[in-house]
């Protein structure tokens, strides 16, 4: 019997890279000021192609990225009123996803469409709801950091990490690994605080004791100076907290106090039909400080600073990845006990590999009664 201890909770059955990520929540798939009025742009979820619609009036609408016709991406077309319009014969598609107007018929002979999504603008970004259309309205959209609160500024990300999502959610929840940031972060050590979890979450907390008497500019712009004592370990005094709710993840640091002094929202949405690669959205919420504009003169330091732990995380999951690949498969040995159990949580709430959980719209993409000969 293998040692629970030494052994990853992913079976070959299972391996935790293979599964899909679960559509039936809402996912971003641009930043609103991305897509302006009369344009159209183009994104994937996982296998799906999808077009995101701003006509001149109205709200933005989503449609697979396909047209009904010859397949080109109407993410290429022309958007006409409250239409977008193929590029290759003008074939013209409405919110509802039905062809509307194909310029060499007759309004007699219509095909019939191709497959929308619903479609929704909060916190400066488009989401999309890519499962099933009939739940929508019943899933909430998750919270947003603290993007309308104007006691703090927020700032916006959204690398390409060419990994599967889960990694990415296994290495912020992780502080261990804070030995990997020890040139920006300097000498700290994460100490594990403790955990909760229910069906859909789990979330840890660490404090940390900085063994070092080296503290980033930004860090100390922000949180104020802690005054070391080169003799011994010195507690840094605020409290992170890491927390999946699936599939969404946060990240809270609060003071002494107990007062929130920085809010992190990050959502990891699959942009390759093999999930091997992973599109970042976050938003990152600072509480301004008492003197007016000092976070506007540290958002340039933060921003660095930011960017830097970043690339750090992206360049070690990439070759976590690189090893899934070249291994055929999850060898990890995961010992940090939470971990383990994130990796469960994802397991259970993932859909399995290849499945297609969307559901159809109302409009189909069969041909109609009376097929039209173009």
């Amino acid at each position: 019997m293998p040692d629970p201890m030494t052994s990853s909770p992913a079976s070959p059955k299972t391996d935790l890279r293979r599964a899909d990520i679960n559509p039936d929540f809402w996912y971003p798939l641009a930043w609103s000021k991305d897509l302006k009025r009369g344009k159209t742009i183009g994104r994937r979820f996982g296998r799906f192609p999808i077009a995101l619609v701003r006509p001149e009036e109205g709200s933005v609408f989503a449609l697979e990225d396909r047209c009904a016709h010859r397949q080109v991406p109407l993410s290429l077309g022309k958007v006409s009123g409250e239409a977008v319009q193929c590029c290759y014969h003008g074939w013209a598609y409405g919110r509802s996803g039905r062809c509307i107007d194909v310029p060499y018929l007759g309004k007699g002979k219509l095909p019939n469409g191709v497959k929308t999504y619903p479609c929704r603008e909060a916190g400066g970004m488009i989401f999309v709801f890519p499962g099933d259309a009939s739940k929508a309205e019943s899933v909430p959209l998750p919270p947003l950091a603290q993007v309308d609160n104007p006691a703090f500024k927020t700032r916006h990300f959204s690398p390409v990490v060419k990994c599967h999502y889960t990694f990415l959610h296994e290495n912020l929840m992780d502080m261990n690994h804070q030995f990997l940031h020890r040139r920006q972060m300097g000498q700290i050590k994460a100490r594990f605080l403790g955990q909760d979890a229910g069906e859909n979450f789990i979330e840890a907390r660490y404090s940390f004791a900085r063994t070092g008497n080296q503290q980033p500019l930004a860090e100390r712009l922000i949180f104020g100076k802690h005054h070391d004592d080169p003799t011994r370990e010195q507690p840094v005094e605020e409290i992170v907290s890491i927390r999946t709710t699936y599939p969404y993840q946060s990240l809270k640091i609060h003071d002494k106090d107990g007062d929130l002094i920085m809010e992190l929202f990050s959502v990891y949405v699959p942009n390759t039909a093999d999930g091997m690669s992973t599109q970042t959205f976050g938003l990152l919420s600072v509480l301004r400080p008492k003197t007016p504009f000092l976070i506007d003169l540290i958002w340039p330091a933060l921003g660095i600073f930011t960017h830097r732990i970043f690339e750090e995380d992206r360049e070690i999951m990439e070759l976590e990845q690189n090893a899934w690949r070249e291994l055929g498969g999850d060898h990890n040995v995961e010992v940090f006990p939470i971990v383990r159990k994130l990796r469960d949580l994802l397991a259970a709430n993932g859909a399995a590999p290849g499945t297609d959980t969307t559901a159809q719209a109302e409009v189909s993409r069969e041909q109609p009664a009376d097929p039209v000969v173009v």
